[in-house]
């Protein structure tokens, strides 16, 4: 078999390890992409597509007993559980426990919003240059909320973004109305229009057209299993399906497959894979959604989408390789049917992926501390579509000895400890 050198491997195709190749080779390495699947098949390929400048208080463990409470019948369209599973997620959900009060969530916001002020600016780059702008649209989107309860609970993140300047305004009925016409909205309903976010049709086809762009800038893709990844001196090698891959660096970018890898080497991080669910739908009697929107009270986005409306439910905590327990999107399309004329499901079944996330919900990004040569970008939660072109410059700036405009500080492993 061959050994091909390259100056840098990246381990994932997703959108945070295509855009870290994409800016390493601008910076004139000769860059590995290895994955096991196709560019963009896995988390990249199932989210909402979203990407957004709002965002700025993360997911939170309510402070009293009776609000968790509501969570104990299993029946949330928020939040699913596998009650097998979440004894071996004690630890995690009490970090993040210890992080869901005001300074918990000042640090989170701080720490992510310039990633989420110059991640747009970052996907339009690359979309001009592998042709795709078109797909990017300036839409804004919609939180929707049923309750003045559910409704004063954003008083914290409006605060946060009137302090970094993002542009949203608070709509009644006929504001929502007039911005999703075919919306059977309610007459105490409320809405956060927040005007700065972006979105795309097809997330899988925008994380490829990059790939695409990277081979067509002399990049190298390869099928390969990250799991023989190995060092010798200073060396790093992994086993393609050409032949073996050398580089003096390697970027462990493998969203919710990180820790198989990194942890028999030593690291032990507090990762854990939170899955999702998607499904696509038509519209019946010519309606149409002209962006997306997230019920906030019941817990389910719609977006449109090149295959339909694609209906997304919240969280569900579960080992990641268990079997698919759908139960959420089939309510969320209950509630869905009342709000929006959903016709027939596109899809025969619904889709499942799994979404990397730490209990601050904030990525990983940092240099390894045991072995030379090894860096971590992976933990994104549900912002790595948005966000991954942004961590994959500030990885490249890491990896190149450059000062960088944004700051890492926030995603150091330093914070678990």
């Amino acid at each position: 078999m061959s050994h091909i050198n390259h100056d840098v491997i990246i381990l994932g195709a997703g959108m945070v390890g295509i855009s870290t190749a994409l800016h390493l080779q601008e910076s004139g390495l000769n860059v590995a992409l290895v994955d096991r699947r196709g560019p963009g098949e896995e988390t990249s390929h199932g989210n909402a597509g979203i990407i957004e400048q709002d965002g700025m208080v993360p997911l939170t463990i309510p402070s009293n007993p009776l609000e968790v409470l509501k969570f104990a019948s299993n029946r949330k369209i928020h939040m699913h559980y596998h009650p097998t599973f979440m004894p071996r997620l004690t630890s995690w959900l009490f970090r993040m426990w210890l992080l869901s009060n005001p300074a918990g969530i000042d640090r989170y916001a701080r720490g992510v919003q310039p990633l989420r002020q110059c991640s747009a600016d970052e996907h339009a780059y690359f979309a001009k240059e592998a042709d795709i702008a078109s797909e990017f649209r300036h839409t804004g989107w919609i939180h929707l909320y049923h309750s003045a309860k559910t409704f004063a609970g954003t008083a914290t993140a409006r605060g946060y973004a009137d302090e970094f300047g993002v542009d949203y305004e608070v709509v009644d009925r006929s504001g929502l109305e007039a911005l999703e016409p075919y919306i059977d909205f309610g007459d105490n309903d409320h809405g956060i229009f927040w005007k700065g976010c972006v979105n795309v049709g097809s997330p899988k086809r925008v994380t490829k057209a990059y790939a695409e762009l990277f081979i067509k800038r002399g990049g190298d893709f390869y099928t390969g299993d990250a799991q023989t990844l190995r060092q010798a001196g200073d060396v790093w090698r992994v086993t393609g399906e050409t032949g073996d891959l050398t580089a003096p660096k390697v970027v462990v970018a493998l969203g919710p497959w990180s820790l198989d890898l990194v942890k028999p080497m030593g690291y032990h991080f507090p990762l854990a894979a939170k899955r999702g669910y998607h499904q696509h739908f038509e519209s019946r009697d010519g309606a149409v959604l002209n962006r997306p929107i997230v019920d906030e009270d019941v817990g389910f986005l719609m977006t449109p989408t090149e295959r339909g409306i694609r209906l997304t439910s919240g969280i569900e905590f579960a080992h990641r390789d268990s079997r698919k327990t759908p139960s959420q999107i089939y309510r969320a399309t209950d509630h869905a049917r009342h709000l929006y004329p959903l016709g027939k499901p596109v899809d025969e079944e619904p889709w499942m992926g799994s979404r990397p996330c730490f209990p601050d919900s904030l990525p990983l990004v940092e240099k390894a501390d045991k072995h030379d040569g090894l860096y971590f970008n992976f933990g994104h939660g549900h912002m790595g579509f948005a966000t991954g072109p942004a961590t994959g410059r500030m990885m490249a700036d890491l990896m190149l000895g450059r000062e960088g405009g944004l700051d890492r500080s926030a995603f150091s492993s330093k914070r678990f400890k």
